[in-house]
């Protein structure tokens, strides 16, 4: 399976440690050696790097290692490959606009019975299940809420109960 580094922080905070670390994992400690990426988020934007190399020989990753990132949100994979091959677009993070916000997404698993999902506008780019899955939830999402509520937490459990599907 592949690997996660989540971060949410209520003030801007430095992940270059635990990102280090993390990048040994992906061929040289551990065995996701099909791809790495990471968001994180500043302000209203967001920053997101790809690479579908091994995130200890990428060069890319040496690059977001020695950026001074510090961000109250961050989401970062390591991708071992299982559906979609090794290629950039198949690389996670997944970031898509909806509500005029950046939403990312990365998955740890494999679905099943997921290739009947109605993504509407949210198309998928690569092949993998795990972005499949992503465009379906911001499509229902979309679907279930078309305007954007000022309490958040209904969307929240929507989601949750997407996931249970």
């Amino acid at each position: 399976m592949c690997e996660l580094l989540g971060m949410s922080a209520n003030v801007p905070t430095d992940i270059c440690f635990s990102f280090s670390g993390l990048m040994q994992r992906g061929g040289k400690t551990g065995p996701h050696s099909d791809g790495w990426g990471i968001t994180f988020y500043e302000g209203k934007g967001c920053r997101t790097f790809r690479d579908p190399k091994p995130s200890c020989e990428s060069k890319v990753a040496q690059l977001v290692k020695n950026y001074p990132i510090k961000s109250q949100a961050v989401i970062s994979h390591i991708r071992q490959a299982n559906r979609g091959g090794v290629a950039l677009e198949n690389t996670h993070p997944f970031t898509r606009e909806f509500w005029g916000k950046n939403w990312t997404y990365a998955h740890n698993g494999q679905l099943t019975d997921y290739q009947g999902l109605a993504t509407g506008f949210y198309t998928p780019i690569g092949e993998t299940d795990s972005e499949l899955a992503f465009c379906w939830i911001l499509q229902e999402v979309s679907k279930q809420f078309p305007v954007k509520p000022d309490d958040m937490k209904p969307v929240f459990r929507f989601i949750a109960s997407l996931c249970d599907q």
